[in-house]
C-alpha cells in the first residue's frame, strides 16, 4: 500500500490545485507571482483570482494579504512541485511512449494530474525505468503502422508493410466477430473501426483482450447478441465486421 501524500489538503479542489502550479510555475520564471500574471495565464478575471488566494492562504499553502506579490509558503511550494511532476511525468508518457502532440498531451496531463495516486505514478516511473534499458518497447510500437491512427502522420521510420509481429497477430486474429455463432466464445485482438464508431464500440467496454460470448443473432445473423464484460450487447453487421477476435482456448 501506498499512503496518501499529506502535501495537499485533502478538500483542495482541482481549479485550487491549479492555481498553485500557476504560481509555481511564474515564481519559477519570474522570481514573482502578481494577481494580474496569475489571471493572465488562468484566462480569468482578477477577482477570481484574488477568492482563490483566499483560500490557498487558509490553507497556509501561499504568503497572500491583498499584497501585489503572491508568495509560497513551505508547504505550499512542496505541493506545488508535487502536482507539477505529475503533470510532467504524465506529459511524458502520452507524448513519447502513445505519440501524442505536445499540445494534446499537455491537455490530457492536465485532466489526470489531480487524481495520479502514489501507487500509480511509481509504476509508471518504474516503466520510464525499463524502457531507460530496454527502449525496443515504444520504438516497436511508434514505427509499426498498428500505432499511428489512419490521418495521423507516421513517426519516423513506420513504413507501410506491417512488422513480422503484427503480421502473425493479423494471421491469428483473421475472424470478425460477425462469423462466430451463438454459443462460441473468442477473445478481443483488434478494433479495426475508426473514427466515431471505434470510440463507440471501445465505449462499450469492447476491448482487447476481453473475452466476447456469442449468445444469440437475428434473422440473417444480425443484430448480433453478445456478452461482454458482464454487459448484454447488441451489434449491428458494421459494428460486429470491425471487431477481430482469435477464438478463446
Amino acid at each position: 500500500m501506498f499512503p496518501a501524500a499529506n502535501t495537499v489538503p485533502a478538500s483542495m479542489s482541482e481549479p485550487l490545485e491549479d492555481y498553485l502550479e500557476t504560481i509555481y510555475l511564474l515564481v519559477q520564471e519570474h522570481g514573482f507571482a502578481r494577481v494580474r500574471d496569475i489571471a493572465k495565464a488562468r484566462d480569468v478575471r482578477a477577482a477570481t483570482v484574488s477568492i482563490s488566494l483566499r483560500k490557498l492562504s487558509e490553507a497556509g499553502l501561499v504568503n497572500y494579504v491583498r499584497r501585489e506579490y503572491i508568495g509560497l509558503t513551505e508547504k505550499g511550494e512542496e505541493a506545488a512541485r508535487r502536482i507539477l511532476t505529475r503533470h510532467r511525468l504524465l506529459t511524458r508518457f502520452f507524448q513519447e511512449v502513445l505519440g501524442m502532440s505536445p499540445h494534446a498531451a499537455g491537455q490530457q496531463a492536465c485532466a489526470m494530474e489531480h487524481s495520479l495516486t502514489d501507487e500509480a505514478m511509481d509504476r509508471m516511473v518504474r516503466f520510464f525505468e525499463f524502457l531507460g534499458t530496454c527502449p525496443s518497447v515504444v520504438q516497436a510500437f511508434g514505427q509499426c503502422p498498428m500505432g499511428v491512427r489512419p490521418g495521423d502522420e507516421a513517426p519516423c521510420g513506420a513504413g507501410s508493410e506491417t512488422c513480422a509481429k503484427c503480421a502473425l497477430n493479423h494471421k491469428e486474429a483473421s475472424m470478425s466477430v460477425s462469423r462466430l455463432k451463438p454459443g462460441q466464445r473468442a477473445v478481443v485482438t483488434q478494433i479495426t473501426a475508426t473514427g466515431p464508431l471505434r470510440q463507440r464500440l471501445l465505449d462499450m467496454g469492447i476491448l482487447p483482450e476481453t473475452t466476447i460470448d456469442v449468445e444469440r443473432s437475428g434473422p440473417g445473423g444480425h443484430p448480433l447478441w453478445i456478452r461482454c464484460q458482464g454487459a448484454q450487447l447488441a451489434l449491428r453487421r458494421a459494428e460486429a465486421d470491425c471487431i477481430r477476435v482469435r477464438q478463446a482456448s
